[in-house]
């Protein structure tokens, strides 16, 4: 009997991408629930969205980000009983063999908490230049399987257990919109589950990635929140490892911007700093519910 798969899909202006995500799945040779949460969006959206029967379809007046959104679907399909959610990204697409050979991955090794397929680009020929800024090509044989065994990868695929969901809980309301994968990542290390990538299945992930400065400043201050956030170390250490990151950011981006921007990042990076040690409690609080989270 198959496991039973939830696939979590949070929409956000995607109409160019939706039609080609959702017929991709439908398409799987392995059966899947596909639940559909959006962000309140401003196209046609929701028009597409409301054209296919197949999914289970959740209307948000808001835009929740994409934590929060995602919690939405992960509490229908653990309600319902869901075996593994898989995480998927609008943008993204997958092939018929993808989730199949993530399930029977997951199925052999209890422990892995995050199974997650290559991601290639929307070509369909070269890997997500995100991507391979982190995939490990330490490449470790696990039967007859190869996979590879990291410590982070993007949220834009994930197939998640529902034992993992149920120890770890859902992601972070504290991170808007960047940044909740990798306080994830920390927790399902924390809770010993492993996070793993599987070599013979992949999905294409449609995406340009842009820089500007104000991304980059939004970014830097998710990181750092993640950083004192990460309960893998004491809450010292992670308040010590965001304030290396106040002057090590700045030296990170002083080749891409001027010396008045850097002096600018810094000045926002010294500030949010500030603002985490006043919220000291509040992250005291949510470090808590992430070690001793049990559902």
């Amino acid at each position: 009997m198959n496991k039973k798969v939830f696939v979590i899909i949070v929409t956000y202006n995607g109409s160019k991408w939706i039609e080609k995500c959702i017929n991709s799945l439908l398409h799987s040779i392995y059966p899947v629930d596909i639940v559909v949460i959006d962000n309140s969006s401003t196209d046609d959206s929701v028009e597409l969205l409301k054209q296919f029967s197949e999914i289970h379809f959740i209307q948000s007046e808001e835009n929740l980000g994409f934590g929060k959104a995602n919690n939405i679907g992960i509490d229908y399909a653990l309600k319902n009983n869901a075996d593994y959610v898989f995480l998927l990204n609008q943008d993204t697409w997958v092939f018929d063999d993808t989730i199949s050979n993530l399930v029977t991955v997951a199925q052999k090794n209890p422990s892995f908490g995050i199974v997650s397929p290559m991601h290639f680009s929307g070509n369909e020929k070269t890997l997500d230049e995100g991507f391979v800024t982190y995939y490990n090509r330490k490449i470790e044989e696990n039967s007859d399987l190869t996979i590879a065994i990291v410590p982070f990868v993007n949220a834009a695929a994930w197939l998640v257990s529902s034992d993992c969901l149920r120890k770890v809980g859902g992601f972070e309301p504290l991170f808007g919109h960047y940044g909740e994968d990798r306080n994830y990542c920390d927790r399902v290390l924390y809770h010993q589950f492993q996070i793993v990538i599987v070599e013979n299945a992949k999905i294409c992930h449609d995406r340009k990635i842009t820089r500007s400065f104000k991304k980059d400043v939004i970014q830097s201050k998710y990181r750092m929140l993640s950083q004192v956030l990460d309960i893998n170390n004491t809450l010292f250490v992670s308040y010590a490892n965001a304030l290396k990151s106040v002057f090590g950011l700045p030296k990170y981006f002083k080749k891409s911007y001027s010396f008045t921007s850097i002096v600018k990042l810094f000045y926002n990076l010294v500030v949010y700093y500030l603002q985490l040690v006043f919220r000291m409690q509040t992250i005291i609080k949510s470090r808590k519910k992430s070690m001793t989270y049990v559902e």
